[in-house]
């Protein structure tokens, strides 16, 4: 979490963590400790965001006494945790056990359009909580945590699961917002005439493509039970025309005859194994002319800090698999009968890593 401090009011308000000054490191105790106890953080942001505390300060600053019955919660213990919170500027105190929102903390609400909530909720689920208190079991056999917690891996989990499922598809499209703008923005899509969606979810990033390019059509890609809750969605309902929803097992076979096929957060929950099944469907059934976008992080190889390598450690022990360099990504293509022709930074932590089909 940053410390920064977060200056948006002209009312008083105390004092909160400082960041170091412009050009002085922290000392290496302060940082380590900051990690060690990061996941107090996390569950405090989970907390927040289940019990929808940004949404109850929609109208304002309120006392903690008001805030805590709305939520139906100890006020006390309530009081505890936004006010380590607001040290942290997600959310600010004014004055004595008066709470109102930051600009960090309006991504804590329900309905803003770059709303983190549902993100924050999955993370902090007990069901995925206890998965990530099982990194030493994955470390010292090389195995996803999830199915040695659950008895199952991830995926036939939530079909089994699907209030857990819910929450998961709602916390990709959450995600989704760190990416969507930044891609559509960032990478040429133009001269693609039908793009296919690869497991593409409620379809957030394939019907914001389909805006910018108004002669595209879509295909939305995905399980049966995950197109449900696309059908809800309003920007799908009003790209009816020219996106079709098709339900299917990537594993199995994908739509074939299209020039244009994308995946964002997907080929990285797979081993090499399975990684490589999926994109030689892709690549067997795809136009010649066609290209490949997968849309992920590309894990840097200087050592320098990077979101993608502790994303990679929620790839080791939830699905079991793995972020990657750009050297890896380019043996995944080759594997799978394809060639990757370039990668194209966002301005967001994804790259979009570009590969067309080897005739």
């Amino acid at each position: 979490m940053s410390t920064a401090v977060v200056e948006f009011s002209s009312k008083a308000r105390p004092a909160v963590a400082q960041s170091e000054p412009a050009g002085q490191a922290a000392p290496p105790e302060a940082v380590l400790t900051q990690m060690i106890t990061g996941s107090l953080g996390s569950q405090a942001v989970y907390v927040a965001a289940q019990l929808g505390i940004a949404d109850l300060l929609v109208h304002g600053p309120r006392n903690v006494d008001d805030l805590a019955l709305a939520a139906d919660v100890d006020a006390p213990s309530l009081y505890r945790v936004l006010r380590a919170l607001a040290s942290f500027g997600v959310f600010e105190e004014y004055g004595f056990r008066v709470f109102g929102l930051t600009p960090t903390g309006e991504l804590l609400r329900s309905d803003s359009p770059r709303s983190l909530r549902d993100l924050a909720i999955f993370m902090g689920e007990d069901w995925h909580w206890r998965v990530w208190g099982r990194t030493l079991y994955s470390v010292r056999t090389g195995k996803a945590a999830w199915k040695e917690v659950h008895g199952q891996e991830v995926f036939p989990y939530f079909a089994g699961n699907p209030e857990a499922a819910k929450i998961f598809d709602r916390a990709m499209t959450s995600l989704s917002n760190l990416a969507i703008k930044a891609v559509v923005e960032g990478y040429d899509f133009a001269d693609i005439e039908a793009l296919v969606d690869v497991a593409g979810g409620h379809g957030r990033l394939l019907t914001a493509i389909l805006d910018e390019h108004r002669s595209m059509h879509g295909v939305l890609f995905d399980q049966a039970h995950v197109l449900e809750g696309a059908k809800d969605n309003e920007h799908v309902k009003a790209l009816s025309e020219r996106l079709k929803l098709v339900s299917g097992d990537f594993f199995a076979s994908v739509p074939a005859g299209f020039d244009g096929y994308i995946m964002k957060h997907i080929i990285h929950d797979w081993d090499d194994e399975r990684a490589v099944q999926i994109l030689r469907n892709i690549s067997k059934v795809m136009r010649d002319d066609g290209r490949v976008m997968l849309v992920e992080a590309v894990i840097t190889t200087d050592g320098k800090q990077d979101f993608g390598k502790l994303l990679d450690i929620e790839m080791l022990v939830s699905p079991g698999g793995k972020e990657r360099t750009a050297g890896e990504y380019r043996e995944l293509f080759a594997r799978s009968g394809l060639k990757m022709t370039r990668i194209v930074p966002t301005k967001s932590p994804y790259s979009v890593i570009e590969a067309v089909k080897v005739l």
